[in-house]
């Protein structure tokens, strides 16, 4: 990723001059584009950006110990609601906000932006240059609230957009918390077994002589696999997981995965309503704003975080721009449900579409409560069948050659 300097004019046609990083100029001007911004002249800057350089790192920034979380955007965002609603002038309030929040990056990028506000830079301008941090929905809002000169009415969007997405990955997080554990502690029991309890029994069963059942066997084949493969299994596990996670950063395993994840049985259809969810109320906020609807898909398409789902609603763009209507492209997509194709009908025949998608947000976000509750009673059997199948191979494997023993002794007697 190059750095390149451009001068273009907004939306009102006030000259805009940034920086901003991008593979080459025909990608700078596209995210111009996107914030509405059409550029003049876009010209490779040489010399490079010093931020990017490793030196001028924080150390926990280097390591990833430093990432932003969603509580201090929730906090930075009604901060700023407050502080644009009393009337404080904005480059007052970002400084102030890069002294008071905890995040030592965030408090570096708003030193960053508040320099970029000096020099005559756009507030989302200024954003933009850090879209790590900022996502693409969050930038343009802020721009539709410069615009409309409604920028505390953008910030106080934002920050309860944040606060739904911070509850959703909570209750998921609840939810899975039983399960976890409980792998973890059958992958703790395996281990254990493997390598103190068996051998103790397979040396007593190999002094017998006698044939030994299927579970006994197979019990011991798999302890005596994992004493002498050991290093290699973790080796293989290391390797395994950076490959996936390596090939999950291409764009072709970032598409598998993010597919794959709607796809999983049980938990699949909670995601892939929980996505729905995200881009129905962010489609609601953006069409609120007055941004249009094509360019509004393109940000949502890029706020959702999910490379397969930002196809289909980049597809649905393509369809409007075509000339189809809204409900036509949503039924195209294959994404929506008949009761929600039906309420966004309702929504473009009586003009209130970003009414009814946040009626539609709404309404999944009630399907992803229910799946959430009902998730623990659908993985607790599962769970208990995985662990009555260890405990029955473990006692027909251990207690079954302890009876013949007992059974071939009293015979002798």
């Amino acid at each position: 990723m190059a750095a390149f300097n451009y001068i273009g004019r907004d939306a009102t046609g006030a000259k805009v001059i940034g920086s901003i990083d991008g593979a080459n100029a025909t990608a700078v001007a596209e995210q111009l584009s996107d914030l509405n911004i059409i550029p003049v002249s876009i010209e490779e800057n040489k010399s490079g950006r010093p931020s990017t350089d490793l030196a001028s790192k924080d150390i926990r920034e280097i390591f990833g110990f430093d990432r932003i979380k969603l509580d201090d955007l929730i906090i930075f965002c009604r901060q700023m609601y407050a502080l644009m609603r009393s009337g404080v002038p904005i480059l007052r309030a970002v400084n102030g906000m890069s002294e008071s929040t905890t995040s030592v990056r965030l408090s570096k990028a708003l030193k960053d932006i508040a320099n970029q506000l000096e020099s005559g830079f756009p507030l989302s301008t200024a954003f933009h240059q850090h879209k790590k941090l900022f996502p693409p929905l969050f930038v343009s809002l802020i721009h539709v609230g410069e615009n409309t000169g409604q920028l505390d009415q953008s910030f106080a969007k934002l920050a309860s957009y944040f606060e739904r997405e911070q509850e959703t990955r909570k209750r998921i997080k609840t939810a899975i918390r039983y399960p976890t554990f409980v792998l973890i502690a059958i992958v703790m029991a395996m281990v254990i077994l493997n390598i103190f309890v068996i051998p103790t029994f397979a040396n007593m069963f190999a002094r017998l002589g006698s044939d030994l059942p299927w579970a006994t066997k197979l019990l011991i084949s798999s302890s005596e696999f994992f004493l002498n493969y050991w290093p290699q299994m973790i080796v293989a596990c290391i390797v395994f997981f950076f490959g996936i996670k390596h090939y999950v950063r291409t764009k072709k395993g970032r598409y598998w995965w993010d597919r794959l994840k709607t796809k999983l049985p049980i938990v699949g259809s909670i995601i892939e309503r929980s996505i729905l969810s995200r881009f129905s109320h962010s489609f609601a906020i953006v069409l609120r704003a007055g941004v249009p609807m094509t360019n509004g898909l393109s940000l949502v398409a890029d706020a959702v975080d999910n490379s397969y789902m930002r196809g289909k609603i980049l597809a649905m763009r393509g369809s409007i721009e075509s000339g189809e209507s809204l409900l036509r492209s949503a039924v195209s997509s294959t994404l929506f449900t008949p009761l929600v194709l039906q309420m966004i009908a309702v929504g473009e025949e009586t003009g209130r579409v970003d009414e009814l998608l946040e009626e539609v947000g709404d309404y999944y976000e009630r399907e992803v409560d229910y799946e959430l509750g009902m998730l623990t009673a659908r993985i607790e059997p599962i769970m208990i069948i995985i662990v009555a199948s260890m405990v029955l191979i473990l006692a027909l494997g251990i207690f079954t050659p302890m009876w013949d023993m007992m059974s071939a002794f009293q015979g002798n007697r």
